[in-house]
């Protein structure tokens, strides 16, 4: 399977991703091209040092629907089957969501329901979570939302703050975004309602 990697930043889902394929934990993944709404972000930097397909198409004056029409035709044009936001910080329009239906994850730093959109760590925090953690999951209409792939529990420490919570959230992104891809991968789940559930096989 052809992944198509967008983010805007660091890219550390992202490496952690080409890592795993590397390694040979997604045998059957590939990254098929790296794209930036950034020119500078570090992420598609370190692609580039990887050599791997690597594309900036700038947001900056355009409109939305604009930019995500551009976006679509460089997944298509390397004929990307799975897109990954790997800290992409924008959302998505609705035509770019009915061309890959099903077929765009994101991971977010909490487990939704709990804490969606910014500073999910911090939101943990002030309400006094002892429990927190990431959330894989496709991506739909609506912020951090849709039908929920894998999660992965982090305890929230007393001693705590945004910065330390956050560190620990990371390594287990970096542990759930793989696996949730090789499920993706695999095609070896269905989903009803809001449910993702693997079949027997795959558990």
């Amino acid at each position: 399977m052809k992944l198509g990697i967008l983010l805007s930043g660091r890219g550390s889902n992202f490496l952690a991703i080409a890592d795993s394929i590397q390694q040979g934990r997604l045998p059957n993944a590939e990254i098929a091209v790296v794209i930036s709404n950034i020119a500078d972000a570090p992420g598609i930097l370190a692609a580039r040092e990887r050599s791997l397909p690597s594309i900036i198409i700038e947001a900056g004056g355009r409109k939305r629907a604009e930019h995500d029409a551009a976006m679509v035709a460089c997944l298509r044009a390397h004929n990307v089957d799975l897109v990954c936001l790997a800290g992409y910080m924008r959302l998505l329009s609705p035509k770019f969501l009915q061309a890959y239906p099903l077929r765009i994850l994101n991971i977010h730093p909490s487990l939704l329901p709990a804490f969606p959109g910014l500073d999910a760590q911090q939101q943990a925090l002030d309400y006094g979570a002892k429990v927190t953690g990431c959330t894989v999951h496709f991506v739909d209409e609506q912020l951090d939302h849709g039908v929920i792939v894998l999660q992965k529990a982090v305890p929230v420490l007393d001693g705590d703050d945004a910065r330390t919570l956050s560190s620990r959230i990371l390594e287990q992104e970096h542990v759930a975004y793989t696996q949730a891809i090789a499920r993706a991968c695999s095609g070896g789940y269905h989903i009803t309602g809001r449910r993702y559930v693997l079949r027997e096989s795959q558990t």
